[in-house]
């Protein structure tokens, strides 16, 4: 029992761990928030940001992700 919950947890580290280099080597590259489809709106005192294309490409690069993820773990 604590052998397949050690796994899990060393798992979600590596995971985590993953998705942090992930985020930095992507802040570098700096297309991330400004694909097509993006709303953004400036005006004088106001400015809206709303990553709509990033956030369903992130959403799609997570699912294939967890479901590796818990395909793996399946075995």
């Amino acid at each position: 029992m604590f052998a397949s919950i050690g796994k899990m947890l060393v798992a979600v580290g590596v995971l985590l761990i993953l998705i942090g280099v992930i985020l930095l080597v992507f802040s570098k590259i700096g297309f991330l928030g400004k694909l097509p489809g993006d709303i953004h709106v400036q005006k004088k005192n106001f400015e809206f940001h709303f990553p709509i294309a990033t956030c369903i490409v992130v959403s799609i690069l997570l699912s294939l992700l967890l479901s590796a993820f818990f395909l793996w773990f399946k075995k």
